[in-house]
């Protein structure tokens, strides 16, 4: 197509492709490897192992969870869960742990964000009754409690932030706690659950039993989580 000039060319300008800086954008996108179906798994994975002593069963389980480490010595090294596997003495829940391991496991491989696993598993309530951990923490189900471990491990790579008090929360709790034990003396039995005062109530938030009345207001010793805001 012609295209008719009617005046004078006094200057021009050569335009530069506005592709190159997207394109080099994608290609690193692309370049970057990502946790998905596609990874195909190496020979050598880290793990970490967690033991697990529940009141209902004589022997303990064992979790160990393997990560992958993706675009290892770049600045997008990251590490991921790759599969999970439970192995304990007792055969009575072998079926139903196996194929949670490998729903998990599966998950785990799929990519995306797989943290609301942890969630689903802690809400997870055995119609037995749950069982009180060491340090007065209340864990609802077995199933819970794996999931408590898969939790702490996904804190340890990087993938989930814990929730941490601020300095003047835990100076509060600190100072409060200081006066509630000095009221009265501790008991044997408060040294078991974790060494908080004796008639502290269960807290809704972090399970443990640390709620007690500080000022007139229900707060727990352990989170900071307080009925009064």
């Amino acid at each position: 197509m012609a295209v008719k000039i009617a005046k004078r060319i006094i200057s021009y300008k050569v335009m530069e492709p506005v592709t190159d800086k997207p394109q080099a954008a994608e290609e690193l996108e692309r370049a970057i490897e990502k946790m998905s179906e596609s990874v195909s798994r190496p020979e050598t994975l880290r793990g970490s192992t967690y033991k697990i002593k529940t009141p209902l069963s004589e022997h303990a389980l064992y979790i160990t969870i393997n990560d992958i480490v993706l675009n290892e010595g770049t600045p997008h090294e990251q590490r991921r869960p790759y599969e999970v596997f439970i192995n304990s003495k007792n055969m009575d829940h072998f079926q139903w742990v196996l194929a949670l391991t490998r729903v998990v496991s599966a998950v785990f491989r799929k990519g995306g964000d797989c943290t609301f696993l942890v969630e689903e598993l802690k809400a997870v309530f055995d119609p037995k009754g749950g069982y009180f951990k060491k340090g007065g923490r209340f864990m609802p189900s077995l199933v819970a409690e794996i999931g408590d471990c898969i939790e702490k491990h996904l804190i340890d790579i990087g993938m989930l932030r814990t929730e941490e008090l601020e300095d003047h929360q835990r100076k509060l709790i600190d100072e409060k706690r200081a006066q509630i034990e000095s009221s009265s003396a501790r008991s044997a039995q408060a040294e078991e659950k974790g060494g908080y005062p004796p008639g502290a109530q269960l807290c809704s938030k972090c399970m443990t039993k640390a709620t007690v009345m500080m000022d007139g207001c229900m707060t727990c010793l352990s989170c900071g989580d307080s009925k009064c805001g």
